[in-house]
């Protein structure tokens, strides 16, 4: 029985040897880090090409480093124009790019929001009152006045 198993053990350690070699040769995929670097350096092209940041880290995620072209010398940092930086700092999250009704949404959430935060300073707000249930009389009134 020793030798049974001993006789697996070495056959399954070739045939892994076999498939997937040394592991010198066996490519890595990219680091998110590295994807993030090509974006940032090829931004305006990728984006001509129609593509977003969500999609091109997937690809450049699944593409193995050495298949991947060299890296060129990096280049120094120019400054970017005074526009740049402005549109940059609006957090992701806030964009309202979408559907219609998505985009109708999320400005309710905000106009209700803002109500909920001056009824609240104006000491308004019923006691136990919460955001959610708030946010759900105040969005069926927003839609219901048309916003």
């Amino acid at each position: 029985m020793t030798r049974t198993f001993a006789a697996v053990l070495s056959a399954a350690a070739m045939t892994a040897v076999l498939t997937f070699g040394t592991g010198a040769a066996f490519a890595q995929a990219k680091t998110a880090k590295v994807c993030e670097e090509e974006w940032t350096a090829k931004k305006a092209d990728i984006q001509k090409a129609g593509k977003k940041k969500k999609d091109f880290i997937a690809e450049c995620r699944a593409v193995p480093a050495a298949a991947a072209p060299a890296a060129a010398p990096a280049k120094p940092v120019v400054a970017a124009p005074a526009a740049a930086p402005a549109a940059a700092a609006k957090p992701a999250a806030a964009t309202t790019e979408g559907k219609p009704g998505r985009e109708a949404m999320i400005a309710r959430e905000r106009a209700c929001g803002a109500d909920w935060k001056a009824e609240k300073a104006a000491g308004k707000i019923p006691a136990g009152q919460t955001w959610p249930k708030y946010w759900s009389a105040c969005n069926t009134r927003k839609k219901a006045a048309g916003m």
